[in-house]
C-alpha cells in the first residue's frame, strides 16, 4: 500500500481506532476525543475507507439506530513505516533520522534507538 497523506483529523481518528481493541462507530470516536465533531468524523471516515486505512468491520447498535463499525486496516507501526519511506523519498534516510533524533527528549528512547542501531550495524556485518 502506498502512502496517502492524512489530515490531523484522519489522524486522530486512526489514533482512536488504533487505541481500540474492537471496532467503533463514529459517534464512539467523537466520545474518545473532546476536540471532534460528529461531522468532520463522519467525513474523516469516508475519506479513510476510500483510501483503505480503514473498513466497516460490522453493523451494531448505537442506541437505538444501526450505526456502521469501523477497524483499521493498517497498523501504527505500519502507517509510520510507510510515512517514514515516503519521507526519505524527498531526503537522505540520515537527515531524517538525524531530524527525529534531534526532536527527542527521552533518555531512553535515544538509548533504545543506539541499541536498534548496533544491532542492525551487527546483522549487516554478518551479511558481508
Amino acid at each position: 500500500m502506498a502512502a496517502r497523506a492524512l489530515s490531523q483529523r484522519q489522524l486522530e481518528v486512526m489514533e482512536a481506532l488504533w487505541n481500540s481493541e474492537s471496532g467503533m462507530t463514529a459517534s464512539e470516536i467523537v466520545r474518545s476525543n473532546d476536540e471532534l465533531q460528529i461531522n468532520t468524523v463522519q467525513a474523516s471516515l469516508r475519506s479513510l475507507v476510500r483510501k483503505k486505512y480503514i473498513k466497516v468491520g460490522e453493523i451494531v447498535y448505537s442506541g437505538t439506530v444501526l450505526s456502521r463499525s469501523y477497524v483499521p486496516l493498517i497498523s501504527k507501526e505500519e502507517y509510520l513505516e510507510m510515512s517514514c519511506q515516503a519521507l526519505a523519498k524527498f531526503s537522505s534516510s540520515s537527515l531524517l533520522m538525524a531530524s527525529l533524533i534531534n526532536e527527542e527528549n527521552d533518555r531512553e528512547t535515544l538509548n533504545e534507538l543506539e541499541k536498534m542501531i548496533a544491532q542492525r550495524k551487527k546483522e549487516l556485518e554478518k551479511g558481508e
